[in-house]
């Protein structure tokens, strides 16, 4: 496997731990959401829009998204767009790590 950071490969052990000890479950990595699907506008095609979370995972029931972020990438424009195109169409508020 690889990872885009260290804190994201910390991240992924802390909660492969969280799973053996049975206190999350169903741990998958970069999962896609399709925030828009492709359209075709007059001739051309223009590409969906997808967010990629790094870590999906259940706690207590409840699905969580999770992301390892740097404050740098935060302040992001298209980040903050795809975070909160994931509130309006998923409902989903994505926890920052």
């Amino acid at each position: 496997m690889t990872f885009d950071s260290k804190k994201e490969f910390n991240r992924y052990m802390e909660l492969e731990q969280l799973q053996k000890l049975g206190l999350i479950s169903n741990l998958e990595r970069q999962v896609p959401f399709e925030l828009q699907p492709k359209f075709k506008f007059g001739k051309k095609t223009i590409r969906a829009i997808n967010y990629i979370a790094d870590f999906v995972y259940y706690e207590n029931g409840e699905r969580i998204v999770e992301d390892t972020k740097s404050e740098i990438t935060k302040k992001n424009p298209v980040y903050k767009l795809k975070k909160k195109m994931m509130m309006y169409v998923y409902g989903i508020e994505v926890k920052e790590v």
